[in-house]
């Protein structure tokens, strides 16, 4: 007689899934908690790596603004070296006639005006009648106007002493007088 085994109900199978299942969602969490913690440490090299760039710009930067400071002069003075040769070339010479020092004088006035250009820095040279412009000129009196000539009010009536201009920024105002209003 053969016997053959009744197949018992597998009651140990659904366990043993079970397990695999768990044994592998173990190892996949394993896995994934690994490779997040593998993303976060790549993420805080590079939060450093930014932290580092970001200290070395600024410190490059302040150094380059030291060095603005430092030297954002030189071209200025540079335009102003042929003006003092001049004057000390006129000064070199001990018996110099009117016309001379006045041939001097002119040509080193021309000097100093073009290195003042070269530099942006522009005269402000108003002319008798112009508005008067309180962003450029600074009124000292006001005081009508000369016999024979007729100005509208608030009008320049007399430049006192020219201003200047650096980069469009008033560097000293025009003194002026002005027609009463």
């Amino acid at each position: 007689m053969t016997h053959t085994q009744d197949p018992q109900p597998d009651s140990q199978q659904p366990d043993l899934q079970q397990a695999t299942s768990n044994t592998t969602d173990a190892a996949q969490s394993a896995m994934d908690a690994a490779a997040l913690q593998a993303q976060v440490q790549e993420l805080q090299d590079q939060c450093l790596r930014a932290q580092a760039e970001v200290q070395n710009a600024r410190r490059r930067a302040d150094e380059e603004v030291q060095k603005a400071r430092k030297f954002g002069i030189e071209s200025f003075a540079e335009s102003m070296l042929p003006v003092l040769d001049s004057l000390e070339a006129a000064l070199a010479i001990p018996n110099g006639t009117a016309d001379q020092l006045r041939e001097g004088t002119d040509a080193t006035l021309r000097q100093l005006q073009s290195a003042l250009e070269r530099n942006k820095v522009l005269a402000i040279a108003p002319q008798q009648g112009d508005k008067f412009d309180p962003n450029l000129h600074q009124a000292i009196s006001v005081v009508p106007a000369p016999e024979g000539v007729t100005l509208e009010p608030n009008s320049i009536v007399n430049v006192l002493q020219k201003g200047y201009l650096i980069a469009d920024r008033v560097l000293r105002p025009a003194l002026v007088m002005v027609s009463p209003a």
